[in-house]
């Protein structure tokens, strides 16, 4: 007679980096789920995958530490088995597996079957947009594209991810709808290369398209844009800006730099006067839009002249979101060929000389907006205050929205107007219009 009961698996999945490995994540937890297994998103659990990151120095770091983290849970008995997934052990599986050899098995971007295997686990191909959100029920990420064809000389993108392959449009319509089904009311549409969607699939830049689709969707309010690319913006999607009200007046643009000879080292296939107009045509085409940009200083060769050149761009354009990162030299990419010449405490000034310029915009930009109404989708409650957050803010990265808890209640997950009546830097201060 058996008495030893078998004990129960819980995988618990980990995950470090961008929004397209928290959708990866999602993916996979809906895997297992419908293989049977019992999942939890970075809570206990005897079975630990951890989906890493591999971008920059600091990404890489982190990875490295959680992986060890767990390897010691292990090693004193705590879990069971740590298996690793993502960019990280995508770009350097090797060197993980001689340097931490107590990892159970290490995986690549695109191996999901093969983890699912050795998860126990088959890879159901009929789960179209079947996943388990780790984010605010209210919004989740979509993502319409894997990999990158752009040839920038920093990234270490296309190492990792593979050439760009879009997602076939009925499939996104699928998944849209299985979200609103479970009251995801914001889409947030992410990808490497938002503007070289359907190149492949269509031979067209099909974004716009993509769009008109997704906005038929009900139950969807707002519909976000990551991640586009400068050269070969396809200015259709402007126009569906301006007449779906769906689709927030927000675009993430990613610029990096403005100096001509940065660019052109960079591979950006741009340069300033190009951008410049593209800028302007943004403007001109949706004048309500908030431009997200980030930018990177400290790349190799730029001089003092070359960043005085961005810092005179940034105050002239007025970005209403911006976000600076220093240079980061990764192995196999066309820059790590550059000397890395400036020097790591010359690039922490940079970029915290460009987030102080950024600071006092946004803090003008806010002022404007004290008196003024506006749509917010509330997030959640944290301390004393129901955080929010308009159509111009994409979540984690933007201003938010502050309501004061002791003196209104608003629904999490709900949309509501607010008016707003202070604000500071990044954040507005609100209370429900009457």
């Amino acid at each position: 007679m058996r008495t030893k009961t078998l004990k129960k698996n819980k995988i618990n999945v980990v995950t470090l980096g961008c929004s397209k490995n928290v959708y990866d994540s999602e993916v996979l937890m809906g895997q297992l789920k419908a293989n049977g297994k019992e999942v939890a998103h970075e809570e206990e659990g005897n079975i630990v995958v951890i989906n890493t990151c591999g971008f920059i120095n600091n990404a890489k770091e982190e990875s490295v530490n959680t992986i060890l983290d767990y390897v010691q849970k292990k090693e004193e008995g705590v879990v069971d088995k740590v298996f690793v997934t993502g960019c990280l052990s995508e770009r350097y599986k090797p060197d993980l597996e001689a340097e931490i050899p107590d990892v159970d098995q290490y995986f690549g971007t695109s191996d999901l079957p093969r983890l699912l295997k050795a998860l126990g686990a088959d890879y159901k191909h009929e789960l179209i947009g079947e996943r388990i959100t780790t984010t605010p029920k209210n919004y989740a990420y979509l993502k319409i594209a894997e990999g990158c064809d752009r040839p920038c000389s920093f990234c270490a993108i296309p190492l990792m991810r593979g050439k760009h392959k879009s997602k076939p449009i009925e499939h996104l319509v699928t998944e849209t709808e299985k979200l609103a089904a479970k009251g995801v009311k914001e889409l947030i549409l992410i990808a490497q290369d938002l503007t070289y969607y359907g190149l492949d699939l269509y031979k067209k830049r099909n974004l716009a398209e993509l769009l008109k689709e997704l906005v038929k969707v009900e139950g969807i309010e707002w519909i976000r844009l990551h991640y586009a690319f400068p050269a070969g913006f396809p200015l259709d999607v402007l126009d569906v800006m301006n007449e779906e009200p769906k689709i927030c007046n927000y675009l993430d643009i990613p610029l990096q730099h403005i100096a001509d000879d940065i660019l052109k080292s960079m591979r950006r296939g741009t340069n300033q006067a190009k951008t410049t107009k593209l800028l302007k045509q943004f403007r001109t085409a949706v004048p309500e839009m908030t431009i997200r940009t980030t930018l990177i200083v400290g790349y190799p060769g730029e001089t003092e002249e070359h960043f005085q050149t961005l810092k005179k761009w940034v105050e002239e354009m007025r970005f209403e979101r911006l976000g600076c990162f220093t240079y980061s030299h990764e192995e196999n990419t066309h820059a790590y060929n550059l000397e890395d010449d400036v020097p790591e405490d010359v690039k922490q000034d940079r970029a915290n000389q460009i987030m102080e310029i950024q600071s006092q915009i946004s803090w003008e930009l806010n002022q404007q907006k004290i008196g003024q109404t506006f749509k917010c989708i509330i997030d959640r409650k944290e301390g004393n205050y129901f955080v929010g957050r308009t159509e111009f803010d994409s979540p984690d990265v933007d201003n938010e929205v502050l309501i004061d808890a002791a003196k209104f209640y608003v629904k999490q997950g709900e949309f509501v107007n607010v008016k707003v009546t202070e604000a500071a830097d990044f954040d507005l201060y609100a209370e429900p219009a009457v």
